[in-house]
């Protein structure tokens, strides 16, 4: 039998057992607008999933709640991998909704990754509203873009010429993007270590429904010397009209190692024939293509909420980063959902390491655990979060000597939904 856990009101909540699986992930596609989902997406999940880190709530033999928890390891300035749960398939039945159904699996959850010791925990959300309460801060964003690239010249730096590209099935390049993949982890905060080899067909997944019109997932290899060294998939949607082709291509996923295979695989996509459109989602927020195109203006920049990051163990989480620039601060922290980390702690740390532990010493700045989850990645400045009043300063000085110190050279950022 699963783990159970009593939420109130009839309703049991208890670990996920593989022959409850289709009925849960039924309720869960219900939660969010019920669309069929294509068998082999289904499939993916279903091997992807670790029962005993998932489980649901139940109405006598109703399912009505589905939450869990996949493994990754979340790069952090500094380089190192630190484990996290990454919170996932989160839904309660609108029969069930304000019953408490979501803050009992969020209790259990955060109650669960402590006990797995893995000092994060890690969503994207569907509702941003609905998070803060549990002590998720946003702590990255993604760049989007629609680029006229009919009009747009991109400029690329030395060496982008040295770079060669080769059309590649996007299933059988597989491991050759994976690769890549791994080699950016320990280089940007935000990424994910996928600790499962399932997550490599993720981003090959390609349901004709789900196409909208556009060809078939397309992928380009880029090589130098005859390693790889980057990629691109993306799909063309074709449009004709009186005054000639308008197509679009939509970029799914682009990555390369250096500045000359980013550059050559974006010069790629801007120049794909009978095209004018370059679509663009879920890109780091300094991404050098924004510093090479000759009119930003025709790129139609705009940008969202990526991860939102929540602390589980302060005290280990803050540790387990380093400092751009030397850090002595005592944190008055607030968190009412995890008191275990409630308190003071000073943090002390630099460019080769930090230590954090609880003290009795007077408190240099305030604030809750959602905002450290905001701040940690370095991509959500903590002077900004105290202009807004959610950071106190009540040593002077402190709060820029902090902000400085929690900042990261690199945009963090989120590589793909989970």
């Amino acid at each position: 039998m699963g783990t159970h856990f009593t939420t109130g009101s009839a309703t049991e909540l208890r670990q996920l057992l593989p022959e409850d699986w289709d009925t849960w992930y039924d309720v869960l596609l219900r939660a969010f607008g019920g669309m069929p989902e294509p068998a082999e997406e289904r499939e993916l999940y279903r091997e992807l999933t670790e029962f005993d880190r998932f489980f649901g709530v139940w109405d006598g033999d109703l399912c009505v709640g589905s939450a869990g928890a996949f493994r990754f390891g979340v790069t952090v300035p500094g380089g190192a991998s630190v484990p996290a749960a990454g919170v996932t398939m989160v839904g309660v039945a609108a029969t069930h909704r304000r019953r408490g159904v979501l803050t009992s699996m969020m209790r259990k959850q955060l109650d669960d990754v402590r006990s797995w010791g893995e000092p994060l925990a890690v969503l994207t959300a569907s509702e941003p509203a609905i998070y803060g309460r549990f002590g998720y801060g946003v702590g990255t964003l993604q760049l989007g873009a629609e680029i006229d690239t009919s009009r747009v010249r991109l400029s690329v730096p030395a060496g982008t010429d040295d770079v060669r590209l080769r059309y590649a099935d996007p299933v059988e390049a597989v491991d050759a993007c994976e690769s890549v993949y791994a080699a950016l982890v320990p280089v940007r905060p935000g990424m994910l270590a996928r600790l499962r080899p399932g997550w490599a067909r993720v981003g090959v997944l390609d349901p004709e429904d789900g196409r909208d019109g556009a060809s078939p997932l397309q992928c380009v290899v880029a090589e130098r010397d005859g390693e790889t060294v980057g990629y691109a998939r993306y799909a063309v949607k074709p449009e004709w009209g009186v005054s000639g082709h308008n197509g679009a291509v939509h970029l799914r996923e682009l990555a390369g190692v250096d500045a000359a295979a980013q550059a050559a695989l974006w010069r790629f996509l801007f120049d794909i024939d009978l095209t004018t459109t370059l679509q663009v989602r879920g890109r780091p927020m300094d991404e050098a293509w924004q510093y090479q195109v000759s009119d930003i203006r025709r790129c139609r920049p705009r940008y969202r909420d990526g991860l939102f990051v929540r602390l589980v163990e302060v005290g280990a989480a803050l540790q387990a980063r380093t400092y751009q620039a030397p850090v002595d601060v005592v944190l008055e922290v607030e968190d009412a959902f995890c008191p275990w980390n409630s308190g003071r702690w000073r943090l002390s740390g630099d460019a080769k390491g930090a230590s954090c532990e609880r003290t009795r010493d007077a408190a240099d700045l305030a604030l809750s655990v959602r905002e450290l989850g905001s701040a940690y990645l370095g991509g959500v400045s903590l002077a900004s979060l105290g202009a807004a009043g959610r950071v106190r300063e009540l040593r002077q000085g402190a709060l820029a000597e902090a902000s400085v110190g929690f900042g990261s050279a690199v945009a963090p950022w989120l590589p793909h939904g989970f």
